[in-house]
């Protein structure tokens, strides 16, 4: 929605960022980042490269208490996260018995909200809003899989957090940073970014708790090494050889 000018403004800025991050980059003896995503954007960018370090999962008490009869999904509702998607995958005949639960909030809401009732899916979505700690460990305990499709995400602690309380993860194949920890498979679903594709990993999951069960079972042995002190390990070994 840029006007030419606005354009060719916007494109001066991003070229003054780049030359600064260059700059100042260059002269860091060591560089670490969280996903192969960015490593390829210092590439392509900056020229430079670095080491990718997996951050582990925010400390909370996360557990499973089994696979449910539903799905989650729990980011901000704006564009990148991608929620709509989710909607509109719930609307094809693969996914005719998922059930959602959408965590979060953001501008997109009402017209999330107003999406599902125009598709005739808003008897099997649910909207919780925003939810603390507590709630939030609840339903990674309680639900069958997550679902995280954003588009180019940086990492995504929605991953880990999903692996951390042995549930599977569906992604997308253009998501970014969590096609770092999902394999497909093995300890999630890797879908096409359409309503298609991702309807059918949904119903996938929803009509084969076996299948949930492992894989999810699956990432939480892949989290295993994505701790605190797994982490200062890789850093300071990587300190050293630098």
């Amino acid at each position: 929605g840029l006007s030419p000018q606005g354009r060719l403004k916007e494109r001066a800025r991003r070229a003054a960022i780049h030359a600064a991050d260059t700059y100042f980059l260059k002269r860091v003896s060591k560089r670490f980042v969280q996903s192969e995503t960015i490593r390829a954007r210092l590439r392509r960018w900056n020229h430079l490269d670095a080491e990718v370090l997996h951050p582990p999962a925010p400390p909370r008490s996360y557990r499973c208490d089994g696979y449910g009869d539903y799905l989650f999904f729990a980011s901000r509702l704006d564009p990148l996260k991608r929620a709509d998607l989710v909607i509109r995958a719930m609307a094809t005949p693969q996914a005719r018995n998922v059930r959602c639960v959408i965590g979060g909030e953001g501008g997109l809401r009402p017209s999330l909200e107003a999406l599902a009732r125009d598709l005739g899916v808003d008897g099997r979505v649910t909207f919780v809003g925003r939810f603390d700690d507590d709630a939030l460990t609840k339903h990674l305990a309680t639900c069958r899989a997550v679902i995280f499709p954003p588009k180019d995400e940086d990492y995504g602690f929605v991953t880990v957090e999903a692996f951390a309380s042995a549930k599977a993860v569906i992604t997308a194949t253009d998501s970014g940073g969590p096609l770092d920890l999902v394999r497909d498979d093995r300890n999630g679903i890797v879908a096409e970014p359409t309503a298609e594709s991702m309807g059918a990993a949904m119903g996938r999951l929803m009509d084969s708790p076996g299948d949930a069960e492992r894989m999810g079972q699956q990432a939480l042995r892949d989290a295993a090494p994505l701790s605190g002190d797994g982490a200062v390990e890789q850093l300071t070994a990587g300190l050293s050889r630098g």
